[in-house]
């Protein structure tokens, strides 16, 4: 699951606010943000996908829900905020649930 490194595409001007420094700085952090999550996930992805192989050829059972509740927890105590509790249990349900579904595609015969 190797994907070739994305370079920042500058998004189109949505109003004059891109004249503003201080804007236009911020904007620039956070796109820098979203290109490291991307990264992240992509990383995740990958790790999950040769954690599934090994499961696998371990006969092992890849779902093991007590491993996801326990990521969970772990992540709301590390969790400093802003993001609330609500808002980390609502990424990380649907980060799980995409995880399975993208390799779920990945399989032979995947959707």
């Amino acid at each position: 699951m190797r994907h070739a490194r994305a370079r920042p595409v500058p998004a189109a001007p949505v109003s004059g606010q891109e004249l503003d420094p201080v804007v236009a700085a911020l904007r620039g952090q956070i796109s820098a943000r979203d290109l490291e999550l991307l990264a992240a996930l992509n990383a995740r992805l990958e790790l999950v996908a040769r954690l599934r192989a090994h499961k696998d050829r371990s006969g092992l059972p890849f779902l093991d829900p007590r491993r996801e509740a326990q990521l969970l927890e772990d992540l709301q105590r590390a969790n400093a905020g802003p993001l609330s509790a609500e808002g980390l249990r609502e990424i990380y349900t649907e980060i799980l649930a995409l995880t399975k579904r993208e390799l779920g595609r990945a399989e032979p015969g995947g959707r």
